[in-house]
């Protein structure tokens, strides 16, 4: 059924969505535990993708648009969409992993960001800003609601604490696509956007900056970057709009 290009979900299609979900959540859990000092995200993609295959799903993100991992590996600076391959991870950097799943023609999609080894203060700060403006957001991912409740409430949390929400990139609707409708902005008034009706799936995911919102895409036309280059964070999961309190797709531990 659709409302206004937004789809709402069949109850077999959120059964198959829970599965993707979880293949997801258990993908990024994996990824999380092998950040550590010498290991290259390469070594973290490959194994995401064999997690992922070996669960029969295929991994959203490879060659989405064109990108050539099954995982997007930001580090530090890196915001999002960075590129998998030889880097080396070094005791004190923050890693950002965002991996979807695909599972019989649905999507999960989610992401966290790790510490390697000990990190500063500030970025762990950083990760705890992030993560906790994703369940102030979601407090309000109720029917009757509007996308802009959840916004608002995420970039108020994040800006009271002395960071910045990016404004270029958003979340957005999930299902049989990657990328649906609603556009789940983290920043903006409340009261504005679609009202959220029950069987919705939305991906909540605050990108926090340590500095200024400002991001620069770099020439590999993916990874994009924080323009002051101070640290970035992320933070994503699939959720189902419920009759009561929103449903957490891939959330850890459901496999």
């Amino acid at each position: 059924m659709r409302v206004s290009m937004i789809s709402l979900k069949s109850p077999r299609e959120i059964d198959l969505m829970r599965k993707a979900g979880a293949i997801a959540g258990a993908a990024r859990a994996l990824a999380g535990k092998m950040v550590a000092p010498g290991v290259t995200t390469g070594e973290i993609d490959s194994a995401v993708r064999k997690f992922i295959e070996g669960q029969g799903a295929t991994p959203s993100f490879l060659n989405y648009n064109g990108f050539p991992g099954s995982a997007c590996i930001s580090v530090n600076e890196q915001v999002i969409h960075g590129i998998p391959g030889g880097r080396k991870l070094l005791a004190g950097d923050i890693v950002s992993v965002d991996v979807g799943a695909c599972y019989h023609g649905f999507h999960g999609d989610c992401a966290g960001t790790y510490p390697c080894g000990e990190i500063s203060a500030e970025a762990q700060r950083l990760i705890e800003v992030t993560e906790g403006s994703f369940w102030a957001g979601i407090a309000y991912a109720k029917p009757g609601n509007r996308v802009y409740d959840i916004s608002h409430v995420v970039q108020q949390y994040v800006e009271e604490r002395g960071c910045s929400v990016v404004r270029d990139f958003v979340g957005h609707g999930v299902g049989a696509k990657l990328h649906e409708p609603p556009e789940v902005p983290n920043f903006g008034p409340a009261g504005h956007g679609p009202r959220l009706q029950a069987g919705m799936t939305i991906a909540v995911e605050p990108m926090v900056n340590a500095g200024d919102f400002q991001v620069t895409v770099l020439k590999d036309g993916w990874t994009t970057v924080t323009t002051d280059g101070s640290l970035a964070a992320h933070y994503e999961n699939s959720i189902l709009i419920t009759d009561g309190e929103p449903e957490i797709l891939t959330a850890e531990g459901n496999l």
